[in-house]
């Protein structure tokens, strides 16, 4: 990797842990970031609580197929990072029906790990600018650096506040429910204490917000959840 060039995050979803490792030995640590989802469900967790450039997702999963995973991705995450589907199945039908899921890109097994990461490096090339950074109105979100910036004020965001905003900006104009937040950032099996730690977190962001952007941009709808609230031009003093 030259000195200039930034490192790629990428989600491998895979149950077959070899063909796992042999994965994440040929692509290193160099020029990539990876995490590793055994199943459908952890890898929506990542998802909803991380940001990747690139998803590699095998079809044969256990419990939920990568067709539905690729499905949640697009409609309940509204996630555009591309997705590489990687199968044994390589019929026509298959493949269209993959890329009719909201897929890039489509590989079949076995394959080279060296096409692999020419098509990883091909799709990145081609989405990385239009995905790179968020917007909701006038406020814009690099999930890159974890900054805000609205009507010319800048902030820098960090851990849960950050995925806390980030999941907010990819549903607007939408509110997300408590249980819905809390699910994406611990998982299903949330309690009492993650339902109060949501609410801390909420109050941090909009504090942070506040002070750098002067608008803490985080609306609270009644025993429902939150959304983000954007405020009108030249109106930074909503909360």
């Amino acid at each position: 990797m030259t000195s200039n060039q930034l490192q790629l995050r990428l989600l491998i979803v895979e149950d077959q842990v070899d063909l796992a490792e042999n994965l994440f030995e040929f692509l290193g640590e160099d020029r990539y970031v990876l995490d590793f989802a055994a199943d459908g469900l952890t890898a929506l967790h990542l998802l909803a609580t991380q940001s990747y450039d690139v998803i590699v997702l095998d079809l044969m999963l256990p419990g939920v197929s990568g067709y539905d995973i690729c499905k949640r991705i697009r409609n309940d995450l509204q996630c555009q990072t591309p997705v590489i589907l990687m199968t044994a199945l390589s019929g026509l039908s298959d493949k269209e029906k993959g890329f009719d899921c909201g897929a890039d890109d489509y590989i079949v097994k076995p394959f080279e790990l060296r096409e692999l990461q020419l098509r990883i490096e091909a799709l990145h090339r081609r989405y990385s600018p239009q995905r790179r950074v968020l917007s909701a109105g006038d406020i814009r979100f690099d999930p890159g650096t974890l900054e805000v910036e609205l009507n010319g004020l800048k902030t820098a965001l960090s851990g849960t506040p950050a995925r806390l905003f980030e999941l907010l900006v990819r549903a607007y104009p939408s509110f997300l429910s408590h249980e819905s937040l809390s699910d994406a950032l611990w998982g299903a099996r949330h309690g009492e204490t993650e339902g109060n730690s949501l609410r801390t977190h909420i109050y941090t962001l909009r504090k942070s917000l506040q002070a750098g952007l002067g608008s803490g941009l985080v609306k609270t709808i009644h025993g429902r959840g939150y959304s983000l609230e954007v405020p009108a031009k030249g109106n930074t003093d909503a909360s």
